[in-house]
């Protein structure tokens, strides 16, 4: 298995505009923001070296995201790896005996094919898997 290496840490926020404050004290510009009506959440994402912060607000009061920010408040939400071929990784770690939440891909931000592995895997903390440079 190939070295993963960090694409982004996701950071579950109420209010993208207000969190905002805090990175641009730190230096960061936002690079872009989106929708992502698969995870329904808005999506933006601010470059940090060869990895990106990813600030998620929920959509609606039914997003993943609206029910961690319920439970756990704003704070870290996922950590995304990047992977050469997203069905190998996920074969690879079903055959291990993980827990996914996706066992194939599905669309995510800027048009990437991602999946998430139960938070049990990463011992409570949520990883998702993207699969690098493929829309």
């Amino acid at each position: 298995m190939t070295a993963y290496k960090i694409d982004h840490l996701g950071i579950a926020v109420h209010s993208i505009d207000d969190a905002l404050a805090v990175y641009r004290a730190l230096g960061m510009v936002e690079e872009r923001r989106e929708e992502v009506p698969t995870q329904k959440v808005v999506a933006a994402f601010l470059p940090v070296g060869d990895s990106r912060i990813e600030l998620l607000e929920p959509m609606s009061p039914d997003a993943p995201v609206a029910k961690f920010l319920a439970k756990r408040g704003e704070g870290l939400h996922h950590v995304c790896f990047s992977v050469p071929d997203l069905d190998a990784a996920l074969a690879d770690l079903a055959s291990k005996g993980f827990r996914l939440i996706h066992a194939t891909g599905v669309p995510g931000a800027g048009g990437k094919r991602v999946a998430f592995l139960h938070p049990e895997a990463g011992r409570g903390v949520l990883i998702e898997l993207s699969e690098k440079g493929k829309a």
